[in-house]
C-alpha cells in the first residue's frame, strides 16, 4: 500500500531508556510526518503538579491526573493531524492495553492505518548503562523529572505494571525491535519497509 494514499499512526512502545525516544525521532524524520512525544506534553506540566500538592486539591493522585491529561492531549493532537489527512509518529511508551484501545479508537474515527513499532532490548547492561548515561548527561533537558533517573526506579516502574505492559495487539501489525543489537540505520530501513507493506 502506497503510504501517501492512506494516514497512518506509527506508536512507539518501549520503556524508558530502550531507545524509543531516538529511533521515534528518526523514523518521523525518514517517513517526513509530525512527531507527537507525550513527554513534550508531560514535561512541562511539573509548576501544575507542584501547584496541585501545595493546593493539596489532588494530593498524591496529582501525578496520575497530569499523566492521564498528557495523554487526553496526546490523542486529540494525533487525531486532529490524522483528520487533515497527515501521518503520525506517536511517542509514548503505550504501556497499558487502554492506550492500544485509543489508537484503535482514532483509527475508526479517521480511517488512518496503526503500527507499532516495540523496543525491547536484549542487553539488560546495555539498557542500563544507556538509561544511565542519559540522566548524567541531562539530554532531556529537565522535562524528563518525571521519568525514571536510575536503574532501581526503572525496575519499580516496570513492576508496577504487573504485567499489564504485555498485552494482546488483537491484530494490530507490531514490530519487535532489539534496541541493543541492531545499527539505527538498519532499524529505521526496517521501520520504514513495516509501514509501507503494512506487516
Amino acid at each position: 500500500m502506497n503510504i501517501e494514499s492512506q494516514p497512518f499512526v506509527l506508536a512507539m512502545k518501549g520503556h524508558p531508556g530502550t531507545g524509543k525516544s531516538t529511533l521515534a525521532r528518526a523514523a518521523a524524520a525518514a517517513l517526513r510526518c509530525p512527531l507527537l512525544d507525550k513527554d513534550d506534553v508531560r514535561g512541562p506540566t511539573l509548576p501544575v503538579q507542584h501547584h496541585l500538592i501545595e493546593a493539596n486539591t489532588a494530593g498524591a493522585d496529582s501525578a496520575a491526573l497530569l499523566n492521564d491529561l498528557s495523554y487526553a492531549v496526546l490523542w486529540r493532537v494525533a487525531e486532529t493531524q490524522l483528520g487533515l489527512g497527515l501521518s503520525v509518529v506517536i511517542d509514548s511508551p503505550l504501556s497499558r492495553r487502554a492506550h492500544l484501545d485509543h489508537l484503535r479508537s482514532l483509527s475508526a474515527k479517521t480511517g488512518a492505518r496503526i503500527a507499532v513499532v516495540e523496543c525491547r532490548p536484549s542487553d539488560e547492561a546495555e539498557w542500563r548503562r544507556r538509561l544511565e548515561a542519559r540522566v548524567a548527561a541531562g539530554e532531556d533537558g529537565g522535562e524528563g523529572w518525571h521519568k525514571p533517573a536510575t536503574w532501581a526506579e526503572l525496575r519499580r516502574l516496570v513492576e508496577s505494571y504487573e504485567g499489564g505492559s504485555d498485552y494482546e495487539f488483537g491484530g494490530v501489525p507490531r514490530l519487535v525491535v532489539d534496541t541493543t543489537a541492531a545499527e539505527a540505520e538498519d532499524m529505521v530501513a526496517a521501520i520504514v519497509e513495516f509501514v509501507e507493506t503494512g506487516s
